[in-house]
């Protein structure tokens, strides 16, 4: 009699533990469940992680500026050696480079001349870091608004059938709406990051900004000192 019982407490234990066991739910199948427009919203991904990788590479070499530039450029001009000077500066590849190049060609004109002529330099530079950063903020966008009709066009259906069979199962619907809610998701996760990524460079382009306007006024205070 205890042999039976203990066999039937053994197959009720076993029964407990196959229903309470959770079921395994992959990453991707999750996303192949959001249905075709999730094949714009991986490409918005994709544009957004390329964007972001190629600017902020492109910003990391911009800010690593040598410390002993300046010092360089300040003893060369101040000793009297202008082309050194240019020399430094041509071979220096960063856009304060460029901007102080600039003021270095234009150095016996007026100084207000010189500072104007570094001011384009800087507009260009500028307008290089900041190209296709706005695809980020445009991605930022339009990824949630992909991943909202993607959830309305699937609720629609849903209902359409619902309206269609007559049938109206909890289990189906509940089913259903997990699905739609796939690309709403989606659409939320790639636009917050592309939000955070454009975020991120525009901070990085602005301490870029401040090492030219730091690096143009050391170069016209240069200007102003006696020479050697």
């Amino acid at each position: 009699m205890f042999g039976w019982l203990l066999q039937v407490t053994d197959t009720v234990s076993r029964a407990a533990d196959i229903v309470a066991a959770p079921k395994k739910v992959h990453l991707w199948d999750i996303l192949a469940s959001g249905g075709p427009l999730m094949i714009p919203l991986a490409l918005l991904f994709v544009l957004a992680l390329f964007f972001f990788i190629e600017r902020n590479i492109a910003i990391r070499r911009a800010l690593s500026l040598d410390d002993s530039f300046m010092p360089m450029v300040r003893d060369h001009i101040t000793s009297g050696n202008i082309s050194a000077a240019r020399s430094v500066a041509r071979n220096t590849p960063n856009p304060v480079a460029r901007v102080i190049d600039k003021g270095i060609q234009r150095i016996g004109k007026p100084i207000d001349a010189i500072e104007r002529s570094m001011e384009s330099v800087a507009q260009l530079e500028m307008y290089n870091l900041e190209r296709n950063i706005s695809v980020l903020s445009v991605i930022s966008r339009a990824a949630p608004i992909f991943g909202f009709i993607g959830t309305l066009a699937g609720l629609m259906q849903l209902f359409f059938d619902i309206n269609t069979t007559g049938e109206f199962v909890l289990n189906t619907i509940a089913g259903g709406l997990y699905v739609k809610l796939v690309t709403s998701i989606s659409g939320l996760l790639i636009g917050l990051i592309s939000f955070l990524g454009h975020s991120y460079l525009h901070v990085q382009i602005d301490k870029t900004a401040n090492k030219m306007e730091v690096a143009a006024a050391d170069f016209l205070d240069i200007l102003q000192e006696p020479t050697k």
